[in-house]
């Protein structure tokens, strides 16, 4: 492939939805694009917005917080994967306000109790803090919706 098509499909990429560096030059690097002209198409995707990390941070988060119904941690963890610099994603991480975890959190524990119905309110308590570490929420906005009952039975009464 050449340099001028790899950059004509990278840009197609780009504009049907966001994408990270390390995507495009993994893209790069399965095409067997030399190094030198991977340079270049970066330089041009990221110089015409094709590209921009902070955008990417700001869009993947909110699809994992909301549809993937993924916390904190989880998703801090999937941008490590990609590569993304911690003083990209940090700040965006940050402006995600506890209200949208929990809006995410308690209907899923909600859903889990039922499960646990049988259980003595410690085991249940284990279990479903066990769940949520699991889904990447951190301890402080688990204990939050646990303590409050946020998630309980009861309240659908």
């Amino acid at each position: 492939m050449t340099e001028k098509d790899a950059l004509f499909r990278l840009t197609a990429m780009c504009s049907q939805g966001e994408h990270c560096e390390w995507e495009m030059r993994e893209k790069m690097r399965r095409w067997a694009i030399p190094d030198d002209a991977q340079a270049r198409i970066m330089q041009q995707l990221i110089e015409e917005k094709f590209i921009d990390e902070t955008r990417y941070c700001q869009f993947f988060i909110r699809d994992k917080i909301r549809f993937n119904k993924w916390g904190r941690r989880k998703v801090e963890q999937a941008l490590m994967g990609k590569r993304i610099p911690r003083e990209t994603y940090l700040p965006v991480l940050d402006e995600v306000p506890d209200e949208d975890y929990l809006a995410v959190l308690r209907p899923l524990l909600k859903a889990k109790v039922r499960q646990y119905a049988g259980l003595t309110d410690y085991e249940r308590t284990g279990r479903l803090i066990r769940f949520a570490a699991g889904r990447g929420f951190t301890f402080d906005i688990i204990r939050q919706c646990i303590d409050t009952g946020d998630y309980s039975e009861e309240e659908d009464g």
